[in-house]
């Protein structure tokens, strides 16, 4: 029997990032160079002339119409790729585009398992103005197998923001976790500092225990001095905040993220954090933050 070798793991995964024309995804591609360069890593530029769901063109279009998309196709990642080369200036990044005639959201999903970050728009006018770019962000924040980065109206390169910290949410699960350790590589290689939020309760409504929050709160703290041990020594040169809060997790986020130039969270945890990225939790951060969120999955 002939055994077969197992693929071998890229050292320095790419950085995707797709883009349909829109104004907010050209601001993505800014995004993302600038996040390949701090890495050293390649850059991958992607559109599809597919609809996000239903049959190729081939299936429904004539070969003049085939042709009028793919030519579309060349001039956005066209464009793209100028906009990355500008933003990329001395940086010596290898940049590579693609046009796809497969739907976007399964070609995303599956190049994710060989990249460092998949970079979208928070919204656009999806695959060539057919669709919303929105449903394409949703669908591949809940399914990818690396980080996602979601960018809004934020200028990438506006050097008022580059001088925020990086936010990032803690809640003590192995999400939590990996948020941290991206988070303290990007504050460090941003040369920034870090604010690490531990929201210790999801209570909304008006009416709250009178006893007990002591406890809680210490519980709480632990969590948090643990999680947090050992980054510290591992990037000494990233100063940290902590906020250890008695509020909603998306709340407490959405405030601070009005400082922060990077948003980290974990796509699910515990307590507070239960079912972010899942329900109407990563609604609210998905789609009210302005600066860039990545959500973080575990291993």
């Amino acid at each position: 029997m002939t055994e077969h070798a197992a693929p071998q793991q890229d050292p320095n995964p790419p950085i995707i990032v797709a883009v349909d024309g829109s104004a907010v995804s050209y601001q993505a591609v800014a995004w993302a160079a600038l996040d390949a360069a701090r890495h050293g890593c390649r850059l991958r530029i992607v559109t599809s002339v597919c609809a996000p769901v239903g049959p190729p063109p081939t299936a429904v279009l004539n070969a003049e119409e085939i042709a009028w998309l793919e030519l579309e196709g060349e001039r956005i990642v066209g464009e793209a790729t100028r906009i990355a080369s500008e933003t990329l200036t001395g940086e010596g990044i290898e940049t590579s585009s693609e046009v796809i005639t497969e739907p976007i959201i399964a070609y995303l999903i599956a190049q994710s398992r060989h990249a460092r970050l998949v970079v979208l728009g928070s919204r656009g006018m999806g695959a060539l103005r057919r669709g919303l770019l929105g449903s394409v962000t949703s669908a591949v924040t809940h399914h990818a197998h690396c980080p996602v980065a979601v960018i809004h109206s934020t200028a990438a390169a506006d050097p008022v923001a580059a001088r925020q910290p990086v936010l990032v949410g803690v809640d003590g699960t192995e999400n939590s976790l990996r948020a941290l350790e991206l988070a303290f590589e990007e504050a460090s290689l941003r040369k920034t500092g870090l604010t690490a939020l531990h929201a210790w309760t999801d209570t909304s409504g008006p009416y709250m225990p009178m006893s007990g929050w002591e406890t809680l709160e210490e519980q709480e703290r632990a969590t948090f001095g643990e999680e947090m041990a050992g980054f510290a020594e591992r990037y000494p040169d990233v100063p940290v905040r902590r906020i250890l809060v008695k509020d909603r997790p998306v709340r407490s986020l959405l405030d601070e993220s009005e400082h922060a130039q990077l948003l980290v969270v974990g796509s699910h945890g515990r307590g507070g954090f239960t079912g972010m990225l899942l329900g109407s939790t990563s609604n609210a951060l998905l789609h009210s933050v302005d600066c860039p969120i990545v959500i973080v999955r575990g291993r």
